[in-house]
């Protein structure tokens, strides 16, 4: 199988980059697994899910960007899990925590947001998002996701996460027919994403507005550096790993 692209920028000023997302159980797992795998996969943005919320979450966070060759981007605690990591390729421009409205008895939810450029002309939006459980909420947050997006006031964007849904659920298809389902635009690798051991269901995905070209997005599972070993010890959820062509502004 092909390898993904590695990160570069074009003469044009657009920019090959790659972007992962992976749901890391707040780091209950093994943490040593966990960076090898982030490391390996050489990404310029980590859009986390389950990141740590409690005794002191920043300094966990912070250990884990620092030993996958990332440094911590904004969220975590105060996007009641969601978070990004950057490589020092990016610049930032902003970020954003966002708490979305809570339902009585249901987890807080929230929205990790930046606004970021690579090569100097390259400008994404980013979200990375951990969407609700129960069914009707889990709706209503991907519209909020969809409309956060569009308010962040750039042309390209990139969002992922653990959306708790189906490619044939609801929600699912709500990001899909509005953006770019990246794995299913240009599959590559594995497809399932939860459980490690024996994954049966696609539930993690990586979306992309339409002007960004999608070079490959699927489970890491023949990149080299990333072994079955560590997928299935470093949490409870398998990675999304895209490479994306971001056209200069």
């Amino acid at each position: 199988m092909e390898l993904l692209p590695n990160s570069r920028t074009e003469p044009d000023g657009s920019a090959v980059i790659r972007v992962l997302s992976y749901n890391i159980r707040s780091m209950r797992d093994d943490t040593d697994a966990l960076a090898r795998v982030i490391t390996a996969c050489a990404p310029d943005l980590v859009l986390i899910q389950e990141a740590p919320r409690f005794f002191r979450w920043r300094k966990k966070l912070t250990r884990l960007a620092a030993a996958s060759g990332q440094v911590v981007l904004t969220g975590g605690a105060t996007t009641a899990g969601p978070a990004i990591l950057c490589s020092l390729r990016a610049t930032v421009e902003r970020t954003e925590d966002i708490l979305l409205p809570l339902t009585p008895g249901l987890h807080r939810r929230g929205l990790a947001t930046a606004v970021v450029r690579f090569g100097g002309a390259a400008r994404l939006g980013v979200i990375s998002c951990h969407l609700s459980l129960q069914r009707d909420e889990r709706r209503a947050q991907g519209g909020m996701l969809l409309d956060r997006l569009a308010g962040l006031g750039v042309e390209h964007a990139v969002a992922g996460g653990d959306l708790n849904d189906s490619p044939d659920g609801r929600t699912f298809r709500l990001l899909a027919d509005s953006l770019q389902d990246c794995w299913a635009t240009a599959p590559w690798g594995g497809e399932y994403t939860w459980t490690p051991a024996d994954p049966y269901r696609r539930i993690d995905a990586l979306f992309a507005t339409k002007g960004i070209e999608v070079l490959g997005c699927g489970v890491p599972l023949d990149q080299p550096g990333v072994t079955r070993r560590d997928l299935e010890a470093a949490t409870d959820h398998l990675p999304v790993l895209a490479a994306l062509r971001i056209p200069a502004r």
